[in-house]
């Protein structure tokens, strides 16, 4: 067992998921228009999170997909990997941050939406899930790092030139 003096930041690369249990918390930077999710349980706590850079996995080319880079199917995949952890899939919460607007395009075609769309297909898939969410920052042109602590529950979010908030 590992003493608080000795906890490690799991990092979650993009289109990545991971799963971090205390003293660990779990990070993930370069938020742009990808979203962050962060699913827990709170009574084990076991936290997951992935950071999904597309909203629908029919969008993905033939070959071997990354289930971690799509909403649709990235969310279905880190609950089980909760559950394996030990975590209860009955009473999950989730936490989301990203989802910006990278660039402002005066022709507002859909392809350019990825941020809002991704932050739509998340919310779909944790009510799909039956996953609450309970906190999101999400929106405006900047990018986050997001880093979550599975013993507190807080989700740190640092938003280019906008400091940090805690969710």
């Amino acid at each position: 067992m590992m003493d608080n003096k000795h906890s490690s930041v799991i990092k979650v690369g993009i289109a990545d998921m991971n799963i971090v249990q205390p003293p660990n918390i779990i990070r993930t930077s370069g938020l742009g228009s990808c979203v962050g999710v962060v699913i827990y349980d709170a009574v084990q706590e076991v936290a997951g999170m992935a950071h999904v850079m597309l909203p629908d996995s029919t969008l993905a080319k033939t070959g071997t997909m990354n289930i971690a880079k799509y909403a649709d199917t990235a969310l279905e995949a880190l609950v089980e990997l909760i559950r394996k952890a030990g975590g209860n899939p009955n009473v999950l919460k989730a936490k989301i941050a990203g989802g910006a607007q990278m660039f402002q395009f005066t022709s507002g075609s859909e392809m350019m939406r990825i941020g809002p769309r991704n932050v739509e297909a998340v919310k779909e898939e944790l009510k799909r899930l039956n996953i609450k969410l309970l906190a999101e920052d999400v929106g405006g042109n900047s990018g986050r790092t997001i880093e979550f602590n599975p013993k507190n529950k807080e989700l740190m979010i640092r938003t280019v030139n906008q400091g940090v908030i805690i969710l």
